[in-house]
Protein backbone atom coordinates (compact mmCIF):
# COMPACT_ATOMS: atom_id res chain seq x y z
CA UNK A 1 0.00 0.00 0.00
CA UNK A 2 2.80 2.40 1.00
CA UNK A 3 4.82 1.60 -1.99
CA UNK A 4 1.94 2.24 -4.38
CA UNK A 5 1.40 5.85 -2.46
CA UNK A 6 4.84 6.74 -2.89
CA UNK A 7 5.28 5.35 -6.71
CA UNK A 8 2.02 7.28 -7.36
CA UNK A 9 3.53 10.28 -6.18
CA UNK A 10 6.62 10.13 -7.87
CA UNK A 11 5.55 9.30 -11.23
CA UNK A 12 8.09 8.36 -14.04
CA UNK A 13 9.99 10.56 -14.03
CA UNK A 14 10.33 10.94 -9.94
CA UNK A 15 11.37 7.27 -9.84
CA UNK A 16 13.66 7.68 -12.26
CA UNK A 17 15.44 10.77 -10.14
CA UNK A 18 15.42 8.35 -6.72
CA UNK A 19 17.32 5.75 -8.62
CA UNK A 20 19.72 8.15 -9.73
CA UNK A 21 20.13 9.98 -6.59
CA UNK A 22 20.64 7.06 -4.47
CA UNK A 23 23.21 5.53 -7.05
CA UNK A 24 25.02 8.40 -7.50
CA UNK A 25 25.09 8.97 -3.75
CA UNK A 26 26.25 5.45 -3.24
CA UNK A 27 28.97 5.61 -5.83
CA UNK A 28 30.29 8.96 -4.14
CA UNK A 29 30.07 7.26 -0.82
CA UNK A 30 32.31 4.07 -2.64
CA UNK A 31 34.88 6.81 -2.60
CA UNK A 32 35.17 8.08 0.49
CA UNK A 33 34.92 4.59 2.10
CA UNK A 34 37.23 2.86 -0.02
CA UNK A 35 38.91 5.23 -2.95
CA UNK A 36 40.24 3.46 -6.21
CA UNK A 37 43.58 4.01 -7.26
CA UNK A 38 42.82 7.09 -9.69
CA UNK A 39 44.00 5.63 -12.77
CA UNK A 40 42.68 8.54 -15.23
CA UNK A 41 41.45 10.88 -13.00
CA UNK A 42 44.93 12.91 -12.62
CA UNK A 43 43.18 16.21 -13.80
CA UNK A 44 40.90 16.19 -10.62
CA UNK A 45 43.59 14.41 -7.98
CA UNK A 46 45.79 17.27 -9.18
CA UNK A 47 43.12 19.73 -7.28
CA UNK A 48 42.19 17.39 -4.38
CA UNK A 49 41.91 14.37 -3.10
CA UNK A 50 39.64 11.89 -4.48
CA UNK A 51 37.80 11.78 -1.21
CA UNK A 52 37.00 15.69 -1.84
CA UNK A 53 35.71 14.71 -5.12
CA UNK A 54 33.78 11.82 -3.59
CA UNK A 55 31.47 15.16 -2.09
CA UNK A 56 30.50 16.24 -5.31
CA UNK A 57 28.69 12.55 -6.35
CA UNK A 58 27.10 12.88 -2.96
CA UNK A 59 25.79 16.56 -2.87
CA UNK A 60 24.89 15.94 -6.71
CA UNK A 61 23.29 12.68 -5.15
CA UNK A 62 21.45 14.00 -2.54
CA UNK A 63 19.93 16.75 -4.74
CA UNK A 64 18.59 14.27 -7.24
CA UNK A 65 16.80 12.55 -4.59
CA UNK A 66 15.44 15.44 -2.87
CA UNK A 67 14.07 16.43 -6.71
CA UNK A 68 12.35 12.77 -6.93
CA UNK A 69 9.31 14.15 -4.84
CA UNK A 70 9.25 17.55 -6.57
CA UNK A 71 6.65 18.28 -9.35
CA UNK A 72 7.07 18.35 -12.82
CA UNK A 73 8.89 21.25 -13.81
CA UNK A 74 10.74 21.86 -10.31
CA UNK A 75 12.17 18.57 -11.07
CA UNK A 76 14.71 19.83 -13.39
CA UNK A 77 17.11 21.01 -10.81
CA UNK A 78 17.33 16.91 -10.58
CA UNK A 79 18.34 16.62 -13.91
CA UNK A 80 20.94 18.87 -13.64
CA UNK A 81 22.49 17.29 -10.30
CA UNK A 82 22.34 13.85 -11.75
CA UNK A 83 24.23 15.70 -14.82
CA UNK A 84 27.46 17.58 -12.85
CA UNK A 85 29.33 14.29 -11.29
CA UNK A 86 29.50 12.34 -15.02
CA UNK A 87 30.40 15.23 -16.80
CA UNK A 88 33.30 16.06 -14.90
CA UNK A 89 34.25 12.56 -14.63
CA UNK A 90 34.15 12.33 -18.45
CA UNK A 91 35.97 15.19 -19.05
CA UNK A 92 38.90 14.62 -16.47
CA UNK A 93 39.25 10.83 -18.41
CA UNK A 94 39.63 12.48 -22.02
CA UNK A 95 42.07 15.04 -20.40
CA UNK A 96 43.89 11.72 -19.49
CA UNK A 97 43.72 10.33 -22.94
CA UNK A 98 44.74 13.82 -24.74
CA UNK A 99 47.69 14.18 -21.88
CA UNK A 100 48.52 10.43 -22.47
CA UNK A 101 48.07 9.54 -18.65
CA UNK A 102 45.29 7.09 -19.54
CA UNK A 103 45.04 5.45 -22.93
CA UNK A 104 41.95 3.52 -21.61
CA UNK A 105 40.20 7.02 -20.67
CA UNK A 106 38.90 7.24 -24.18
CA UNK A 107 36.66 4.44 -23.52
CA UNK A 108 35.94 5.47 -19.89
CA UNK A 109 34.54 8.70 -21.29
CA UNK A 110 32.20 7.26 -24.01
CA UNK A 111 30.54 5.24 -21.36
CA UNK A 112 30.21 8.00 -18.60
CA UNK A 113 28.99 10.26 -21.78
CA UNK A 114 26.50 7.77 -23.40
CA UNK A 115 24.91 5.62 -20.13
CA UNK A 116 24.90 8.60 -18.10
CA UNK A 117 24.86 12.21 -19.67
CA UNK A 118 22.91 10.88 -22.86
CA UNK A 119 20.30 8.74 -20.83
CA UNK A 120 19.70 11.62 -18.15
CA UNK A 121 18.99 14.28 -21.21
CA UNK A 122 17.26 12.01 -22.58
CA UNK A 123 14.70 11.42 -19.50
CA UNK A 124 14.41 14.87 -18.13
CA UNK A 125 12.89 15.60 -21.93
CA UNK A 126 10.14 12.38 -20.97
CA UNK A 127 6.96 13.73 -19.99
CA UNK A 128 5.43 11.87 -17.32
CA UNK A 129 2.88 10.48 -19.01
CA UNK A 130 3.80 9.70 -22.81
CA UNK A 131 2.14 6.50 -23.40
CA UNK A 132 -0.70 6.58 -25.98
CA UNK A 133 -3.64 5.66 -25.34
CA UNK A 134 -4.79 2.11 -26.08
CA UNK A 135 -6.57 2.01 -29.55
CA UNK A 136 -9.76 1.97 -29.77
CA UNK A 137 -10.19 -0.91 -31.63
CA UNK A 138 -7.98 -3.36 -29.02
CA UNK A 139 -10.54 -2.04 -25.95
CA UNK A 140 -13.49 -3.45 -27.71
CA UNK A 141 -11.81 -6.26 -28.44
CA UNK A 142 -10.78 -7.28 -24.87
CA UNK A 143 -13.86 -7.84 -23.60
CA UNK A 144 -15.07 -10.10 -26.22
Amino acid sequence: MLLRQVRSRLGRRGIFLLILGVGKTCWGASFLFDPPDGAGLQLLTSMCDLRHWAWLWIVCGLATTVSAFLRIGRDRYGYVAALIPPTVWAVAYLAAVITGDYSRGLWVAIWYLTSHVGVIMWAATVPEYSVPPMPRRARKSEGA
